[in-house]
């Protein structure tokens, strides 16, 4: 049937192509517009309320105090807001600024267990970071509150993991999650094979 009618086919599949052609050019043009739209358009009362915004006094300075350890424990960003806020607060004149103090925490950091001591006085301390689960920043938060060994950890209870997840902030409850006081108490009598067999490889 093509080999008869192959110039009609031709012509019709030319003919495709150029509305095609037309249909993709003149489709992907923006429409044109005779004017551009003015803040008049809308009325005059948005343009006399933007303008009393503009006018307005400014509002009072806000300040806020940043956690206790953002300067110490912190990521990039809450260190920038701290040095932002103590620059503000620096460049501002002295009156007396609005302040938002956090009410302490009325619980007590969990009381850590005895630190070993060896025989020559020195502090036993211990690589926390083979614990499945306590990364740098724990490692950090744990050295501030005085938790630097494994017996330490394995003597926790479950009244001083609930004292302990009240500072841990985005951290709570991974002490549990991830078994950190049985992983403690393996690693601290030195069973491998155990901690191995239970947690994985060291």
């Amino acid at each position: 049937m093509i080999e008869a009618n192959w110039l009609i086919f031709i012509a019709a599949l030319l003919v495709g192509i150029a509305v095609a052609y037309w249909v993709f050019v003149h489709g992907s043009k923006p429409a044109r517009r005779e004017r551009r739209p003015d803040v008049l358009d809308e009325g005059a009362a948005p343009a006399q309320r933007n303008q009393a915004l503009i006018d307005e006094a400014p509002a009072a300075r806000f300040h806020l105090d940043p956690p206790p350890m953002a300067g110490v424990m912190a990521g990039i960003g809450e260190v920038i807001a701290v040095a932002a806020q103590e620059e503000a607060d620096s460049r501002q004149e002295p009156e007396a600024p609005q302040t938002i103090a956090a009410e302490p925490d009325p619980t007590p950091a969990p009381a850590a267990a005895p630190i070993a001591e060896t025989a020559d006085g020195e502090v036993a301390t211990d690589d926390l970071r083979k614990i499945k689960g306590l990364g740098p920043k724990m490692l950090t938060v744990l050295h501030a509150l005085g938790v630097t060994s494994y017996a330490q950890i394995a003597a926790w209870t479950d009244a001083d993991l609930d004292r302990l997840d009240t500072n841990l902030g985005a951290f709570a409850g991974r002490p549990r999650r991830d078994n950190w006081v049985e992983q403690a108490r393996l690693l601290s009598s030195g069973d491998t094979g155990g901690y191995e067999a239970k947690f994985g490889k060291l």
